[in-house]
């Protein structure tokens, strides 16, 4: 361990003196004095670099008025501090703490610091400079954790040919990944619209012994129903409630994506069942936004449903039966009754024909799964708009 310290003390001073220069161009003693009030006695750290309102000024100086007073600053608080500085989307200040902290020997960097950094590179300074500072890192600093971040740098810019070869790298190294490496490939392919190279990956991921999650699972049936392989995604779904990881939220992820392949009517590409399709927003598109719905609905998020429903309603594409049927069953299955009147009256109040028959196979798939109380409070809901759910 004093070894590899001693090593990564040397390389911290070979790699940032530049960096360092960059963090602190612009950032005028001057300009700091400002946001740094003398009354400030009962103000903390985190209050003052939070009181830092434009790009340009610096958290350094803050930090280094801060100890030159004679306060104490853990790694702790200041990784606390950027983290939620990164909430916040202040990631040019959240990557002058990091960089305190490398130029700091006294603190201990986790591997996790260095991911960190890297995404506040990519931020701050674009995948170019978070690439050079990646390579530039020791041996021992290359970890899953940073070769995750980059992973996830190039797959949020869909760079597919460096993903892919760093993808090559971390299947090459001796290091252990987890279910978060290869869900961000998989996320590339679905983004760009890949979906038949998704499989390929969850057998990779199954080869090194490692456990999926459920992003895993979602990324995985995601694809099939994109690719309208239904048999493959009810195998899946079978693969789910046999593995020793399923819970609650599982079972309701399970049973949702269930209630959506029948009510919906999606089946196998060589079926003759019609399938609706609009143009703009291609089929594979809007079933992945589907299930991306019913994933927050599995992990009980109702904030990102919410968020998600409310972006598809503004979107200028004409949305179809089955966006409905998702967003219906979601809330219903979470338990939110309210919002599922509410989309009941929006989609009686579209442009999109509320199509009855559908509310009655999601009722069928419903008491099919045994979900009677979810079965019932749907009828409920609709004979109180004055539908009869065995009109057709």
């Amino acid at each position: 361990m004093a070894s590899r310290s001693l090593f990564l003390s040397l390389r911290r001073r070979s790699i940032n003196f530049s960096f360092s220069r960059l963090l602190s161009s612009g950032a005028a003693s001057s300009e700091y004095v400002d946001e740094y009030p003398n009354n400030s006695e009962k103000d903390d750290l985190k209050s003052l670099i939070f009181r830092l309102r434009l790009p340009k000024r610096s958290a350094t100086t803050v930090i280094e008025k801060w100890v030159g007073e004679g306060n104490r600053v853990s790694i702790s608080d200041l990784r606390q501090i950027s983290k939620d500085l990164r909430k916040s989307q202040r990631f040019k200040h959240a990557l002058e703490i990091s960089e305190w902290m490398v130029s700091h020997e006294e603190y201990e960097l986790s591997d996790a610091d260095y991911a960190i950094r890297i995404d506040l590179m990519t931020k701050v300074f674009g995948i170019d400079a978070a690439e050079r500072y990646f390579e530039d890192l020791p041996i021992t600093a290359k970890t899953s954790e940073t070769y995750t971040a980059l992973l996830h740098s190039y797959a949020s810019a869909k760079l597919t040919e460096k993903a892919e070869e760093l993808y090559e790298r971390i299947k090459g190294s001796k290091l252990s990944f987890s279910a978060l490496t290869y869900n961000e490939i998989m996320t590339l392919y679905m983004s760009v619209g890949q979906v038949e190279k998704v499989s390929s990956v969850v057998e990779e991921l199954k080869r090194q012994k490692v456990a999926p999650d459920i992003f895993t699972y979602n990324l995985w049936i995601s694809s099939c129903a994109a690719s309208l392989d239904i048999d493959q995604v009810r195998r899946i779904l079978d693969e789910m409630r046999c593995d020793s990881s399923c819970n609650d939220g599982w079972m309701q992820y399970i049973n949702l994506v269930n209630v959506y392949v029948t009510a919906s009517r999606l089946a196998n590409a060589e079926s003759s069942s019609p399938i609706e399709t609009e143009k703009g927003i291609t089929q594979r598109e809007w079933i992945t936004y589907d299930f991306l719905v019913m994933l927050y609905a599995g992990l009980g998020n109702k904030d990102k449903i919410d968020q998600i429903w409310k972006s598809l309603r503004t979107t200028k594409q004409k949305m179809t039966s089955r966006n409905y049927i998702c967003i219906l069953s979601s809330y219903l299955i979470v338990g939110h009754l309210k919002e599922v009147g509410e989309v009941i009256d929006q989609w009686k109040q579209s442009t999109v024909d509320f199509d009855i028959s559908a509310c009655n196979r999601i009722l069928s798939a419903l008491a099919d799964l045994s979900l009677t109380e979810k079965a019932n409070d749907l009828h409920l809901l609709l004979i109180q708009r004055n539908w009869s759910p065995t009109e057709e």
